[in-house]
């Protein structure tokens, strides 16, 4: 039996990409059964030179690039130029995160392209946009997190705290793959192309609109740690021999806390904690009456009574412990892919379908499919419709 069509077979993707925006947008788009055609210089995407933690090769690179195709091309030659247009001609998309204005310089820029292909889906990724005073601004995820404000909301009181993934990098990348889908969606509706940008500020920027509107029509949230800053209590708590973690939504949950957990209900209607306003208000109390409790009991103990409280809860894991993660392999989420040292481990893409699995191709060592790809387009091209 022939295995089941995934939803992208037979759209292709050329990306001018690096670092990990766009290369998480294209990934995404890889696992799907997207033909992804990663162009690279000589030197590689400068990705793979953030570290050598996967025997050898960049921890960020692996995560990023499996399933795609690294053709080297140097693009401010003729002969580059010439042959990024006739790979453009016949892609369904194009993506890029080169700095603003670099590839209209080129000319590849989105309006040079649709010339040749009407039909093509452009989209492109930026630090701030392709306008404003801070267009030409070099753009880091740690930057970002600085100007999107995430930063003045993360950490302790006494000192701010980066989030510890590219968090920035990430929103862009999640918002371009999105956007491309959609595009295609419509295009097989019109059969026309489309224009997408994206700025990673403003992909942030909308990932911090909850605390935005709490600042900005009342008191601006402070850094509370690894506590929730406007939910009580929601974080992590001592037992007698290690930390907890928990959190609890509403007042029902409070009641079943307070009698199955604390084993006290004149706690549930106390003034200081009656709703999740006052618990928040006096979270220093509040903190104060479960650490009570919990000093004389084990970390297994409170977690059993959280659990028959019908109380969310959690146990702190390290990276190590993620990958035994007992509910990861009871579901049978870990598969392996090729990469240029061998085979990998990594987990399947989240979101799970009946219909196909997703693809997790090989990671490509630099230009390793350059004379393949490159011997297509000295082919007479296909018809191709949209």
């Amino acid at each position: 039996m022939s295995p089941r069509p995934r939803p992208l077979d037979g759209i292709t993707v050329l990306s001018v990409e690096q670092a990990v925006a766009a290369p998480f947008a294209t990934r995404q788009l890889a696992d799907l059964g997207a033909r992804v055609i990663k162009v690279e210089r000589a030197e590689g995407d400068f990705a793979r030179g953030y570290d050598n933690q996967v025997r050898g090769m960049s921890s960020y690179f692996v995560w990023l690039n499996r399933g795609k195709e690294s053709v080297v091309l140097d693009l401010k030659s003729d002969d580059g130029r010439a042959a990024f247009r006739s790979l453009a001609a016949r892609a369904d998309v194009v993506v890029q995160n080169l700095a603003p204005g670099a590839m209209e310089r080129l000319g590849l820029g989105a309006n040079d392209l649709l010339a040749v292909n009407p039909t093509l889906i452009h989209a492109s990724i930026s630090g701030y946009g392709r306008d404003g005073s801070a267009q030409d601004k070099k753009a880091y995820d740690l930057l970002i997190q600085c100007e999107a404000g995430l930063l003045s909301v993360t950490g302790t009181p006494d000192e701010p705290a980066k989030v510890g993934i590219s968090i920035a990098d990430i929103a862009a990348g999640m918002y371009t793959y999105s956007g491309i889908l959609a595009a295609l969606f419509a295009r097989a509706r019109t059969g026309e192309g489309d224009v997408l940008e994206v700025s990673m500020l403003e992909a942030l920027g909308e990932w911090m609109s909850q605390p935005y509107f709490y600042s900005e029509y009342g008191e601006a949230p402070v850094r509370t740690g690894a506590r929730h800053a406007s939910i009580a209590p929601y974080g992590p708590f001592d037992a007698s021999d290690g930390t907890v973690f928990f959190g609890i939504q509403n007042n029902r949950e409070w009641a079943a806390f307070c009698t199955t957990v604390l084993g006290d209900t004149r706690l549930i209607d106390d003034v200081r904690f009656a709703s999740n306003v006052d618990r928040v208000s006096n979270v220093g109390e509040l903190q104060d009456v479960i650490s009570g409790c919990f000093a004389a009991l084990p970390t297994a103990a409170v977690l059993r009574l959280l659990d028959d409280a019908g109380i969310a809860n959690a146990q702190l894991r390290s990276l190590r412990d993620y990958s035994a993660h007992p509910q990861l392999a009871e579901r049978d989420r870990w598969r392996t892919f090729d990469s240029p040292v061998g085979a990998l481990r990594g987990t399947l893409p989240p979101v799970q379908a009946r219909s196909y699995e997703p693809a997790m191709g090989a990671v490509p060592a630099v230009g390793q499919h350059t004379e393949s790809v490159l011997n297509e387009i000295r082919t007479p091209r296909e018809t191709r419709t949209p």
